[in-house]
This record gives C-alpha cells, sequence and structure tokens, in this order.
C-alpha cells in the first residue's frame, strides 16, 4: 500500500438507507469502494443502514457467504446496535413526549428474526405507519416510535421513547433526525471520521449532520436532471441537497459531464468534484468462446431502464440479418410482465431474473445493451468493457458518453431510437472478425481507468482536500489572528489585506480540489 493511496485516519463509514435483498448499481457500488477502501486504503468501513428489516445480521451473512462483503467490512443497524449497546446522554421528558408501547392487539404487522420479534406495527386505513416497537432479543421494549401523538389515528406529531433493558424509559425524542444525530455521534464517539452517503433516501438527513469532528461526503449515483415540464432543472428528490453542495464537506458525481452540468445550475463550487465508480480489473481479455450473436441486459426491470427497447432491437436485428441474435435479461421488477407479452419468441430472448453473479456471463457474451432513460455513470459499462463484451448504449446523461467512443470499444447511439439501436447490432454482426476482436481489446483498454487502486487514490485525496477545507472554514481557526491584529494599530487597508487572504486560502483550495478529480 502507498502513501497516496492510504486514506486519512479516522473512523470510516458508508451511509445508507437499506441494503435490500436484490440490490442494484448504487449498493454494489457501495461494496466494493468499502472493500477498496479496507483493502488498499487500509482501514475498516462501517456500512450504517437506518430501515426497519430485522435479518440484517442474516444479509450480513449471506453477502460475505457470495462473496459481496470483504472482511474488513461491516454492517450495522440503527435498531440492532441500539438492542446491544446503551445511548448515553440526552433527556427524558414524560411529562411532554407521549409514552404508550403498542398492546397486542393494535399490531398491524409484525417483524421476527427466525422466532424472535424485533418490532410490530401499528397502521392507518391507508397502509402508513403510525406506531412501530422495537423489541430487543428477550422480548424487552427497545424503542417506542408513535406518529400519531396530536390525534390518535391521524399522523401529526411525533414521540420516540427509547428504554433500558427493563423496558423502563430512559430518553426521548420529537424527531427522529434527533435519534440519528444521536447515533452518529454515539458511533463515531468523538473520533475523527469520514462519512460517505450513498442513498438519496438518507442525504437530506446528512446534509444536517454537522459536527467538527466528522467530514461527510455524498456521491451521487443518478442524473439529478428533471423531467421535461418542471419548473426547476434538478429533480425533487434531489433539490434540496444539491441545490446546495456546501451542505456537504463534499459532493461527488461520477462523471465531468454531470459536474459540469450541476455545475451551470449551482454555479462553480469546491465541494463539487468527480470520482468514478470503480470495479477490479484483471487486465487481461479473458479467451473465452463467444457467440457473436448473443446478447445480454443486466437491469432491474423498471420503466426507467428501458429494457422494451432492447427487446424490441433485438427483434428487429433478428429480422434483418441471417445470424442468430438473442438475448439474456438478468434482473428482476414491477415490469417483467408487462415485457414477456413483448417477447415474440422466448427461445431467443429469454428473462432469467435475477442472479447476483450475473456479471460473470459478461465474459460470454458479445454485446451489452444499456437503454436506460439516464445514468449517473453505468457500471456496467466498464464491466463489459473490463470482459470483452462490446457495451451498445443509449446516448443519456451522463455515463455512456465519457466511457464509449463511437465504433472503436463499443457504440453509442441516439436516446431512445430502438431502430438505431438495432443498425448498431447488425452492424456488429456483419463486422469482420479482426475487427472486432480489436474493439473487444481497445474495450479492455479503456476499462483500466477504473480500477480500484486509481480510484482509491482518487478518494483519499479529496477526503483529505475536504477535511483541510472543513478545518479552513472554521469560524474559530482564525479568530484568534483575527482579534490579535483588530487590537493592532494597524491602517485599515491592511487589516483588510489579511481578511482576503484568508478568503482567497479557503478558495484555492476549492480550485485545487477541483483540479483534482478523476476523469
Amino acid at each position: 500500500m502507498t502513501g497516496r493511496t492510504s486514506l486519512p485516519a479516522g473512523r470510516h463509514f458508508a451511509v445508507t438507507w437499506s441494503i435490500p435483498d436484490e440490490f442494484g448499481g448504487m449498493t454494489d457500488a457501495l461494496l466494493r469502494r468499502s472493500a477498496a477502501f479496507h483493502r488498499l486504503g487500509g482501514v475498516e468501513v462501517d456500512v450504517l443502514t437506518f430501515d426497519l428489516r430485522p435479518d440484517t445480521p442474516e444479509v450480513e451473512r449471506e453477502l460475505r457467504r457470495r462473496g459481496s462483503l470483504a472482511p474488513g467490512v461491516r454492517i450495522t443497524n440503527l435498531y440492532d446496535w441500539l438492542r446491544t449497546h446503551p445511548l448515553p446522554g440526552g433527556s427524558l421528558r414524560l411529562g411532554e413526549d407521549e409514552f404508550s408501547p403498542l398492546a397486542d392487539a393494535d399490531a398491524t404487522v409484525t417483524r421476527c428474526r427466525g422466532d424472535l420479534v424485533m418490532s410490530r406495527s401499528r397502521l392507518d386505513a391507508h397502509g402508513e405507519i403510525l406506531q412501530t416497537d422495537h423489541y430487543r432479543d428477550d422480548g424487552s421494549l427497545l424503542l417506542s416510535d408513535r406518529r400519531d401523538v396530536a390525534r390518535r389515528g391521524v399522523i401529526g406529531g411525533r414521540s420516540i421513547v427509547l428504554c433500558d433493558g427493563e423496558g423502563r424509559p430512559v430518553r426521548s425524542w420529537r424527531r427522529r433526525w434527533s435519534l440519528y444525530r444521536a447515533w452518529l455521534d454515539a458511533m463515531t464517539g468523538g473520533e475523527p471520521s469520514f462519512m460517505v452517503v450513498d442513498s438519496k433516501a438518507i442525504a437530506r438527513f446528512m446534509g444536517t449532520y454537522h459536527r467538527a469532528h466528522v467530514v461527510t461526503a455524498h456521491v451521487v449515483h443518478a442524473s439529478h436532471r428533471s423531467g421535461p415540464g418542471d419548473d426547476h432543472p434538478i429533480r425533487r428528490s434531489r433539490r434540496e441537497v444539491l441545490a446546495q453542495p456546501e451542505q456537504f464537506d463534499l459532493v461527488v458525481v461520477l462523471s465531468r459531464r454531470q459536474r459540469d452540468d450541476l455545475e451551470r445550475i449551482v454555479g462553480r463550487n469546491g465541494h463539487l468534484t468527480t470520482i468514478p465508480n470503480a470495479r477490479p480489473l484483471s487486465g487481461r481479455l479473458a479467451a473465452a468462446e463467444r457467440d457473436s450473436g448473443s446478447g445480454i441486459v443486466l437491469a432491474a426491470l423498471t420503466r426507467r431502464k428501458r429494457v422494451s427497447h432492447a427487446i424490441e432491437a433485438v427483434q428487429a436485428a433478428s429480422a434483418r440479418t441471417s445470424a442468430r441474435v438473442h438475448l439474456d435479461v438478468y434482473g428482476d421488477g414491477e415490469s417483467r410482465s408487462a415485457l414477456e407479452r413483448r417477447i415474440a419468441d422466448p427461445s431467443a430472448i429469454r428473462l432469467r431474473g435475477f442472479e447476483p453473479d450475473a456479471r460473470r456471463h459478461l465474459s460470454t457474451a458479445s454485446f451489452l445493451l444499456l437503454t436506460s432513460h439516464s445514468e449517473g455513470f453505468p457500471l456496467v459499462i466498464v464491466e463489459a468493457m473490463a470482459a470483452g463484451c462490446l457495451p451498445i448504449a443509449y446516448d443519456v446523461p451522463y455515463g455512456p458518453a465519457d466511457l464509449i467512443r463511437d465504433g472503436r470499444n463499443g457504440f453509442l447511439v441516439p436516446a431512445g431510437d430502438v431502430e438505431a439501436l438495432a443498425d448498431a447490432i447488425v452492424r456488429l454482426q456483419r463486422m469482420p472478425p479482426r475487427r472486432v476482436t480489436r474493439m473487444r481489446a481497445a474495450a479492455v483498454r479503456s476499462a483500466r481507468r477504473f480500477d480500484d487502486e486509481r480510484v482509491t487514490r482518487t478518494w483519499a485525496r479529496e477526503l483529505r482536500l475536504a477535511a483541510l477545507r472543513r478545518e479552513l472554514r472554521s469560524p474559530d481557526r482564525y479568530r484568534h489572528l483575527r482579534g490579535a491584529a483588530d487590537r493592532l494599530p494597524l491602517p485599515r487597508a491592511v487589516r483588510s489585506f489579511g481578511a482576503r487572504a484568508v478568503r482567497g486560502l479557503d478558495g484555492g483550495l476549492r480550485r485545487l480540489g477541483r483540479r483534482g478529480g478523476a476523469n
């Protein structure tokens, strides 16, 4: 491990809302980055989750069994942690905060870990949670979170009460974010800490978590652009966070084009940088046998991914060439039934469902289709290239054009143009084999830019810059110097020059951070 790769000293965290059973690119990138931080940066990483699922320990064991969770990476859920750790400090205000644990008859939903009841919830007629009580393994009450304090049965007001091992109230809050802050304070223990926030579901809260010893970084995994007809260029789900990047010490987007576009909206900002996702690379083109007509899609079956376009393009290409073109789709989602109805020949286009290690099929597929409405940084393109599988992708914001050189290491086609997608498939089928081999080799070379070591080195640099930027921006850092200067009989112009110098140093550091961003 070199000094350039080693991450800054302190505790390191990856912050997300949950780890789904069938997770996609964001969670996969989080786990890969955390593994690289441990292997190359020499730090352990705690993945923090806030969701209600009762089986986080089982999820962790399964991920380790599959090889998706590195030895130096742990998953810690808020409620699992509270079951076995005291949360010091705070206050209890039972005179003001409602404490009314759930009666057995009121529980609508029960969440279990094996035979143990982990939590129970009371819902309203629309399925909204009105109250959730959490329990320890011995059945004692851990925490009661009620959301219908103002009027029973109607969401309004909040009362969160933490109990000791005997089920007696010891601490209370009126907002869940206050509970979250108390937990993060306990997790960091006042030590220098670095928190990389991946999920937009928790980013709004993390933008308000400011501690002198904590550096926060938010990774934007998808497009920030709103749809046509919206009154603001940043989509509503990301607007509160991205309209003010300085809420975080570092905001990371995955491609230079996205950073440039975001800066056109919010202005140039030293907190904003580019760090692509990474993957471990073998560095060599696998000598696998490939069927030239074999295509693959790795994507959730959702409207945003537009897998129907891939199906239509393959069917159109098959009708225009004598070669057999076929497609395997790995992924699942709410669009599966609609996609099945679009398939004319089930033997040529197969929906394989979710498969945790579906990426292994890239080494035998001839081409990958990517038909999304938008992307942040499509890591699947890098993985396809590394395996010698040629990507054929819509030219959507923001990732494909940063990765693909049309006709050299893959194919770019106009977004939404199914005919152009089919043309690219046919074009590949008709190419001389030697040219296809050269394209595959070029794809492998292109993917080397995104190996773990290069990307982790960039993370190390950007986190150090963010920590220094936080220190420079501290209101206490130059207070003693300013006070001394004010007491000296200096001309006003000299004192003004000193203040401008301090601001200029901070601005220069921001510009240095921008130039240091990875391409």
